[in-house]
């Protein structure tokens, strides 16, 4: 489905569909996840690439998330993905993460299997050398 939150409001999308498991909304525009509203309590896949994201805030109110996908958006700030018990799979591809102190809040999702942090400029920073802290060698072990 493509939406643009511009010009229509989805704050009741999820009241109208309680059983949705899984929305794809890639290369829509959405800038922030509170776009959504709160009422998506069952959904399980997200699919947000190339929606101009800039913000994850709300993202806690998708508390049964398991796989996100917001490749190739503009997210420099993962914190609130820290919120997701259950998250497994989590696409961060291409966005604006530089600051590995916001890689350490992903160490909070417990349950995450895959992370891809490839294509963001903490990714360039050196890595895994005799001398690394172990958050480095974590970055060079998702980013390539």
């Amino acid at each position: 489905m493509l939406v643009n939150t511009d010009e229509q409001s989805l704050g009741n999308f999820g009241a109208m569909l309680p059983n949705l498991v899984q929305l794809k909304l890639s290369n829509s525009v959405i800038s922030t996840v509170r776009d959504l509203g709160t009422s998506l309590g069952n959904l399980k896949i997200l699919w947000m690439s190339q929606c101009g994201l800039t913000d994850l805030d709300g993202i806690s109110s998708l508390s049964s998330l398991v796989e996100l996908f917001v490749a190739f958006n503009d997210i420099n700030d993962v914190s609130p993905v820290s919120m997701l018990d259950n998250l497994e799979v989590l696409d961060l591809e291409g966005n604006l993460i530089d600051d590995l102190s916001q890689v350490e809040f992903l160490s909070l999702c417990s349950s995450v299997k895959s992370l891809n942090l490839e294509g963001n400029p903490v990714c360039v920073a050196p890595h895994a050398n005799s001398s690394a802290n172990p958050w480095e060698i974590f970055l060079y072990l998702t980013c390539n």
